[in-house]
């Protein structure tokens, strides 16, 4: 038996060709030339009918590696942690899931106080006077950070110091911004798992836009920020933090160290790991620099009648009056998931995001202690928040596979990101990791090095 469900039929096909004009669909791709195109066969399988495809498909998805089978301690920008479950009610009501930009304020006043409300929590929560509507993800806000630092020196500066604690993918995307505007980017190393403030004070001058700085950094430490806020200021460059927001429910506040820009994703706040992606970048500054943040805002007013309303205040993106003179061609924010943030912090409320980032320190610690009189070496030597990093001597990708087959899926394997960290895992703990989950990993781990001391 074979269940149809793909409405066109052979006759469907003739009569649309025939309609616009063509013989054959190979006509349509007339302008394309024969050498760049994709000729072979692509040898798919036979068609299936709904329910053996849908089978089909549940036995691919299948092969996943998923937590709900395994232990996760593997983070390095993705995480995972709890989302309430009215996350979810919420972002799939139609008007939420399907609505576009909102334009129109007179149809939109739902969108637009979502927006208006996650901008205000993302103000709370680092410390700064304005946050944007959202941006793709937290490498593209850092990288903006950059280019709206550049801007604000009027192009006179054109270098952007950065340290090494920074994501390497936001690096990579910094990199790939710098480029095209012919930046110069300057990397400043670490000293003890945090940035080296000699280091960084040799590189600032006055042809330094801005210097950015990751807290806690991609391998866990906190950075010092008061110190690192006085000799940026000195130089009259701008302060840019990307930091985890979740961290901020215990960590002061970026704002309160004199930062000029924060950014980051708010992924760790009510986004599933889903793969990667997509996620959500949020852009904090201060007021001075409200009319230099790329994207958009939205704000708070009276209609007529004088009831709350909102509007979006400021698009200073190319495809409106702003064109050349627009501060980023950013088109577009992540509104549902910017929702889902929204929610997240709304449902936990002060005191629990507060409690979801103590629990992270708490249970990071508990295990990098228990590693640490086990024998293990613990590269930080500074405090962390959720995440840190050992050194174990081997690969650690054959460490990996032998954890995975346990149920285990381990920290991430810095050799990934260069040869000097051959041996160093990045190890993460959020809340959702229990006590006994890190006994098995210690354990299973201690098992593994043992075997390999033997041989």
């Amino acid at each position: 038996m074979n269940f149809r469900y793909l409405p066109v039929t052979d006759e469907d096909k003739d009569a649309m060709l025939k309609t616009i004009g063509v013989d054959d669909i190979k006509d349509l791709f007339e302008d394309i030339p024969e050498s760049i195109r994709f000729n072979e066969d692509l040898k798919l399988p036979e068609p299936l009918s709904e329910p053996k495809l849908v089978d089909e498909l549940q036995r691919w998805s299948e092969r996943n590696i998923h937590l709900k089978k395994n232990i996760s301690f593997l983070g390095a920008g993705v995480y995972n942690h709890y989302i309430p479950s009215v996350v979810d009610h919420v972002i799939r009501r139609s008007e939420f899931y399907t609505a576009y930009t909102p334009y129109q304020p007179e149809i939109s006043q739902g969108e637009l106080q979502a927006i208006f409300e996650f901008q205000t929590m993302i103000c709370e929560l680092t410390g700064m006077e304005v946050a944007n509507s959202s941006m793709y993800d937290g490498h593209t806000a850092l990288s903006e950070a950059a280019i709206m630092a550049v801007n604000q020196s009027k192009m006179k500066r054109m270098k952007i110091v950065v340290s090494e604690g920074v994501h390497p993918e936001s690096m990579a995307v910094l990199n790939t911004y710098a480029k095209g505007l012919n930046l110069t980017v300057r990397s400043v190393p670490l000293l003890h798992g945090t940035t080296g403030l000699r280091r960084l004070a040799d590189e600032i001058d006055e042809n330094t836009a801005g210097v950015i700085v990751q807290y806690p950094n991609f391998y866990g430490s906190i950075e010092y920020l008061h110190d690192i806020k006085k000799m940026i200021h000195q130089q009259n460059a701008l302060f840019i933090v990307s930091s985890n927001p979740l961290s901020l429910g215990i960590l002061t506040p970026p704002g309160e160290c004199g930062a000029d820009v924060v950014v980051g994703d708010v992924q760790s706040l009510g986004i599933p790991m889903q793969f990667g992606g997509p996620h959500c970048g949020y852009f904090a500054t201060t007021k001075q620099l409200m009319r230099k943040v790329p994207g958009r805002l939205v704000g708070q007013t009276k209609d007529a009648d004088g009831r709350r309303g909102f509007v979006l205040t400021l698009q200073t993106r190319e495809q409106h009056i702003r064109r050349a003179k627009a501060t980023s061609n950013i088109c577009s924010n992540q509104a549902l998931n910017a929702l889902a943030a929204t929610v997240t912090m709304s449902a936990l409320g002060k005191q629990g995001i507060r409690e979801m980032a103590f629990q992270n320190v708490k249970r990071a610690n508990y295990l990098k202690n228990k590693l640490e009189k086990k024998g293990i070496e613990i590269v930080n030597t500074t405090p962390i928040f959720n995440e840190f990093v050992i050194q174990l001597n081997q690969s650690i990708d054959k460490i990996n596979c032998n954890l995975y087959k346990k149920g285990i899926i381990g920290g991430y394997d810095l050799s990934n990101i260069h040869d000097r960290f051959y041996g160093q895992m990045l190890i993460c703990v959020t809340e959702l990791i229990t006590r006994s989950e890190m006994d098995r990993f210690v354990k299973e781990l201690e098992v593994l090095l043992c075997r390999k001391n033997s041989l």
